[in-house]
């Protein structure tokens, strides 16, 4: 193998790293958007549980008292969004 070809493997190799870093920031950035989303997702799935709970026992709480209450709670569990 000649040194040019040796340049040119080792260029290509630089290159392909270089792209490749470059889309996994991109899937990275991705992620976490998508994990945002999850966790507010993961709340407004609770809230509404919480207002069928409501609704099916009859009973009005103070949302904020029952939101606080089941933060606790997860907290307490160490469930994590």
């Amino acid at each position: 193998m000649t040194e040019e070809n040796r340049i040119i493997l080792i260029a290509d190799v630089l290159e392909q790293k270089l792209r490749k870093e470059k889309e996994l920031e991109y899937y990275l950035r991705e992620l976490e958007e998508l994990q945002r989303k999850i966790g507010y997702l993961r709340r407004e799935v609770d809230l509404t549980t919480m207002i069928i709970e409501m609704i099916k026992s009859e009973q009005v709480h103070d949302v904020q008292e029952r939101m606080v209450e089941r933060l606790d709670n997860q907290i307490i569990r160490g469930d994590n969004d």
